[in-house]
């Protein structure tokens, strides 16, 4: 047992040893005579470029970021950094903007929310119908207890959370209420992900109320930076490394609209009736949760059901 005991100390600090030079080779365990220095061959060097420069300006819904500060130059720099090397989810990101900012840029418009709250949807979700470990869902990571509040219907049959339209009304309803506590989008902004709770907390302790100037949780200090790398990565994608035509981008969704107020027992042949199938009509209407609907009494559901080609778009439709 001690001279087993032996070997591992002795090991243990030949390892220690070894990683004492950063260029030494790993010593053979047999033959620890063997201690040569290593030489890396020059080109197995990585050499790093940061493909891209800060703007001198940056806003965010209309409202100025002090990118002349060094926290907050750095700050951005990180979200950019990130963005620009995660490349396949970056990309993903860049082509589905172009499909649902054509839903989303309508509905904020209409509330007179700003436009460039579309791009905390990529900080979000990035444009998926993602679950969060709290339970948060859709593209705007609705908690159940704060939709059903805000009147969504939320049960194992609908969920409207899934829904981009009224969830995307859900959140510029939030945005409202908010920009009126701050008269601020940017804490209006912030304090969707962070709750205006946290927010007013930290205003009271630091007595600042700009954003950039306040100390927060690193997922809400991070939040409005991250939406903002997006605004600029997807306003610019060439700039940040990415080159993708516009042809290669997913175009909006062609569909009408079947209006619903009564049982649907079976979805697979209600889809048949209209010329499609389960599976587009469930793509089309993730806010269906079953294979069936029993509708609320008086409730109307506005069902889309995709049009004749809407799977074979021809590249000129891309384009224009």
């Amino acid at each position: 047992m001690l001279k087993k005991k032996g070997k591992t100390v002795a090991l243990a600090l030949l390892v220690m040893s070894a990683a004492v030079s950063v260029l030494l080779a790993m010593p053979d365990r047999k033959n620890a005579k063997s201690e040569t220095p290593a030489i890396l061959p020059s080109d197995s060097v990585i050499a790093v470029n940061i493909p891209f420069k800060i703007p001198d300006q940056v806003t965010f819904a209309g409202e100025k970021m002090p990118v002349e500060n060094f926290d907050i130059r750095e700050s951005l720099e990180r979200e950019l950094l990130i963005s620009a090397y995660r490349h396949s989810s970056t990309i993903l990101i860049i082509k589905r903007a172009n499909r649902f900012f054509p839903v989303i840029e309508p509905i904020l418009e209409k509330n007179q929310v700003p436009d460039d709250f579309k791009y905390l949807v990529a900080a979000e979700s990035e444009f998926s119908n993602v679950v969060s470990p709290a339970g948060a869902v859709g593209f705007w990571q609705i908690m159940p207890g704060t939709g059903k509040e805000a009147g969504m219907e939320i049960n194992n049959v609908v969920d409207e959370r899934y829904h981009l339209e009224k969830s995307t009304q859900f959140a510029c309803d939030y945005f409202r209420k908010a920009y009126a506590k701050y008269n601020n989008w940017t804490l209006a902004a912030a304090s969707y992900n962070g709750g205006m709770a946290a927010i007013d907390e930290q205003i009271a302790i630091q007595k600042e109320n700009n954003y950039y100037d306040l100390l927060l949780a690193e997922e809400t200090a991070r939040y409005i930076f991250r939406a903002v790398a997006y605004k600029l990565i997807i306003n610019d994608p060439a700039s940040y490394g990415f080159q993708i035509e516009q042809a290669d981008l997913y175009p909006p969704l062609k569909y009408t609209e079947v209006k619903v107020d009564t049982a649907v027992t079976d979805f697979s042949a209600f889809a048949k009736k209209f010329g499609t199938n389960y599976k587009l009509l469930k793509y089309l209407n993730p806010w269906l949760r079953k294979p069936y609907l029993t509708p609320r009494p008086g409730k109307t559901y506005s069902i889309k059901i995709p049009v004749e080609g809407m799977r074979n778009v021809e590249r000129s439709e891309i384009n224009n």
